[in-house]
């Protein structure tokens, strides 16, 4: 679901709301989450989930074209954190075929070194 979609539906569900009142709605709580996780704040959403910040300490990387060590500094991230009743809703819709491709599991190394002694 994207913004848009958000607004939408939101417009549908209130027909007492305009599609500019809605959008303007959306923005001012997304922006009043953005400026509290700035501001170093933890956001909780019963029944929803948690937005907090997370520290990731300066590590050294590599440059992939080159090989070279690179610093990469310390950095200040957004996490969320599911709430169980969330939690509980995906799960319940949890499809019973995956449709993702990379899902599938690789034959077990036995199985592709029977295949090729076979061969």
């Amino acid at each position: 679901m994207t913004r848009s979609d958000l607004v939408n539906q939101l417009a549908e569900r209130f027909g007492q709301l305009t599609h500019r009142d809605t959008e303007f709605a959306v923005k001012t709580i997304l922006d009043a989450m953005s400026d509290a996780l700035a501001r170093g704040h933890r956001i909780e959403i019963r029944g929803f989930g948690s937005f907090s910040i997370n520290r990731r300490p300066p590590r050294v990387g590599r440059n992939p074209r080159s090989g070279e060590q690179v610093i990469i500094p310390e950095k200040l991230v957004p996490h969320f954190k599911p709430g169980k009743a969330l939690r509980e809703a995906v799960d319940a819709h949890l499809p019973v075929e995956p449709d993702e491709p990379s899902s599938r599991k690789a034959p077990a190394a036995s199985e592709a070194t029977h295949k090729a002694t076979s061969a």
